[in-house]
């Protein structure tokens, strides 16, 4: 039988067709997971596979189709801050859906984002090495992410897209991320416009349509996947390298990339109510589908370059190439033909834990989170500084696809 399709499915008859299509897909990949485990609580339990951005798919379509998508991103480059204006000459249909998408759910709770701070505060370092080592790699082995990542524009300038990839990282850690004179919520709501775009342009591609198992990228199930690769990964391997974490830190760590899903145009419906909520919808929509692809192991491979502007990549990809096989493990490094490094592979095996508990250790003196937070929060905006080379991020709608 063909694999279903959007487009089968509609010719099936709408929803019912779409649970009688899916509904003799492999066993395996049967969505399965239940909204009452969801922050909503309640849903229609539709498949999310299935699913994309109703409120703003038709939205930037119709302006990348009316040519306003130059000017839109000419207006956006200066609105930044969450609680600013809109600029003046935006269309009012773009408008209309930046004013919604940009409020903050009735489910928000300040106090639980200002404790995720203050566990940002305490584990900075182990949340930056986990977004790149652990969210960022594990991405090269998500198939349909790597494919549409290296076919869409942002493929053709991996370093730009990266920078914008860690600022949202960035974002997430500030004090003040979901504040009015945060970033957070302008970068999802832009990210959310982006993703729009690709959805919109990617089946375009002379490249991307014969390689892809799906006719529209980026739907809710691609974004969760994306998610778990971010915050229940990095929460999981924290708690295997023994990090002592609070419950009402880790609930609030979660907090903030509940809110995240949000903002980025996830249906609550689908976005976990606790982890172990996230850890069982992980299991069924992100650890099964991990896999090698020719355009993944290339991304692999430019991200672990990165550091070849500063040493040549004398030092810094075998670094980074034994820290991602620390980090996931031997199947994966071989899957994107990481080398084996004899001396870093044995010296994270031997001292990263013990480094962890030296750390936690001076955690506990007085006055160390800080200190430790301000060394950290250095690096990552020298990170940052780095892949922008010192020019503005911006987060923009594209236009066309990689031209190659």
């Amino acid at each position: 039988m063909d694999k279903p399709s959007r487009r089968n499915v509609l010719k099936a008859g709408g929803a019912l067709g779409a649970l009688g299509a899916l509904s003799v897909t492999t066993p395996a990949y049967a969505w399965t997971w239940s909204p009452k485990g969801s922050v909503a609580g309640t849903g229609v339990g539709a498949d999310p596979r299935w699913v994309w951005d109703a409120e703003a798919d038709p939205l930037v379509a119709s302006l990348l189709d009316r040519g306003d998508v130059p000017l839109v991103n000419r207006l956006l480059r200066n609105w930044t801050k969450n609680g600013q204006p809109l600029p003046d000459g935006l269309p009012a249909d773009l408008r209309a859906f930046m004013e919604d998408a940009r409020r903050l759910p009735p489910w928000t709770d300040h106090g639980k984002l200002a404790t995720s701070f203050r566990f940002t505060e305490k584990r900075g370092l182990y949340l930056g090495v986990l977004y790149g080592m652990a969210s960022g790699m594990m991405s090269t082995v998500i198939p349909r992410e790597a494919r549409a990542v290296y076919y869409s524009q942002g493929g053709a300038d991996m370093k730009d897209r990266i920078t914008k990839t860690a600022k949202l990282g960035y974002d997430i850690m500030t004090r003040n991320a979901f504040d009015p004179d945060g970033e957070m919520i302008v970068t999802c709501v832009k990210t959310r416009l982006v993703h729009a775009a690709v959805r919109h342009l990617l089946p375009q591609s002379p490249y991307w349509p014969p390689v892809a198992d799906e006719e529209i990228p980026i739907s809710q199930a691609d974004m969760m996947v994306t998610w778990h690769s971010l915050g229940t990964t990095v929460m999981q391997k924290m708690l295997d390298w023994r990090v002592p974490i609070p419950s009402s830190e880790s609930t609030a760590f979660l907090h903030s990339w509940q809110l995240t899903a949000h903002m980025l145009g996830i249906r609550d419906e689908y976005i976990p109510a606790s982890w172990a909520q996230a850890n069982s919808q992980a299991e069924q929509v992100l650890t099964p589908i991990l896999a090698p692809t020719p355009e993944g192991i290339k991304l692999a491979d430019i991200l672990l370059n990165l550091g070849a502007e500063v040493d040549g990549a004398i030092l810094s990809k075998p670094i980074l190439g034994a820290f991602t096989r620390y980090v996931l493990g031997d199947q994966i490094a071989g899957w994107l033909k990481i080398p084996r490094e004899p001396v870093w592979d044995s010296l994270l095996r031997l001292s990263w834990r013990p480094f962890i508990a030296i750390r936690e250790g001076l955690l506990n003196l007085p006055l160390a989170p800080e200190t430790y937070w301000l060394f950290d929060e250095f690096l990552r905006k020298a990170t940052l500084l780095f892949l922008s080379e010192a020019q503005p991020i911006r987060i923009e709608i594209p236009e066309t696809n990689r031209p190659s």
